[in-house]
């Protein structure tokens, strides 16, 4: 098969096309014929860091975490899927499994489910690490229907997402952006837009909730950010993140009585642990798809396998509003 390739890490790092071994099945997997994969912060990270990184594969490696596609085949002890079922998930680019920038992969069948009907392919493969990643947070931090939800970075990746999912669970949904484009977004996914450039934590927060705080912070952007996720939380409310790499003041946490909920959604592949709880996510993201209550909102650029390489400077650039998705040239 062929696949697009990386030899070596760095900034100046490049994928290449090469010829490669299609992947034969072990035990619980599927042989998948990829039809897109979605470009992840992550699979940059790997791309640029390799080595500094605990979990990047091995080079020469074939990166991509996210993927939708075809089974072609199954292994013999697989009874849940079939060949022709088009299905889709996160399933390698790091560590020992290989990635979804090529024609197959073999992919564990507990990390998969069913593609969503009334959706595309491409649209497909943006969804499961962020679609996992959102929703994961969502349910640690106990989200209700009625209750006030504010998500910082509303038109990112996991943001858009988990705004989406948030409304579909019964909450009323704030999001930060910056700028028209971003705002008006946030706005079309039904949610209420704040410009976190010209409002102050303190405005918005008495704004929309008198002064009380939200219920649930979602913050995508995390870091230094989650200073203002704190602010923005009421009393015993809770924060979800997906960065938390850094070191903090946990004082305004501590007496507020905050809960801290970090979403590292990697740790399935890594560890083997649990990883059927991503399929089960993934089919109730599924369900949600079909009954019109999310959308994955895609890049307008359309980018090759041959051209992974700029699809993850596209990504790179800060340019692009919604996932940025490779499509297979055979698919």
């Amino acid at each position: 098969m062929e696949a697009m390739m990386i030899n070596k890490y760095g900034e100046d790092s490049v994928f290449e096309k090469q010829k490669t071994v299609t992947p034969s099945l072990k035990s619980g997997e599927l042989l998948i014929k990829i039809a897109a994969s979605s470009v992840n912060t992550v699979d940059t990270m790997i791309r640029k860091m390799g080595e500094d990184l605990p979990f990047s594969p091995d080079t020469p490696a074939i990166l991509g975490m996210d993927f939708a596609g075809t089974i072609e085949s199954i292994a013999d002890d697989v009874t849940d899927f079939f060949p022709g079922d088009d299905v889709y998930g996160c399933v390698g680019g790091l560590a020992d499994l290989p990635g979804t920038l090529a024609e197959y992969v073999a992919a564990d069948r507990r990390l998969i489910a069913k593609k969503p009907k009334n959706i595309s392919m491409r649209e497909a493969a943006a969804i499961p690490l962020v679609g996992i990643t959102a929703y994961e947070g969502l349910m640690r931090a106990g989200i209700t229907s009625g209750q006030k939800v504010l998500v910082h970075g509303g038109s990112g990746g996991v943001g858009h997402i988990a705004l989406q999912l948030a409304k579909h669970f019964g909450a009323d949904v704030y999001a930060t952006g910056n700028g028209e484009n971003q705002t008006n977004l946030i706005e079309q996914l039904g949610a209420t837009a704040i410009n976190y450039k010209t409002e102050a934590v303190e405005a918005y927060v008495e704004k929309h909730t008198n002064g009380s705080g939200f219920d649930i912070v979602y913050d995508s952007v995390g870091a230094e950010n989650l200073i203002n996720s704190f602010n923005a939380a009421t009393l015993n409310g809770h924060i979800a993140t997906t960065v938390s790499l850094c070191e903090l003041d946990l004082t305004i946490a501590h007496f507020k009585g905050l809960s801290l909920h970090v979403v590292f959604m990697l740790i399935p592949m890594l560890h083997d642990y649990k990883r059927e709880e991503h399929g089960e996510i993934l089919k109730k993201l599924a369900e949600i798809v079909e009954e019109g209550g999310l959308k994955p909102i895609l890049d307008e650029h359309l980018f090759s396998l041959e051209e992974a390489g700029k699809a993850h400077a596209r990504l790179e650039s800060g340019q692009a509003m919604g996932k940025v998705v490779v499509v297979n040239h055979k698919a």
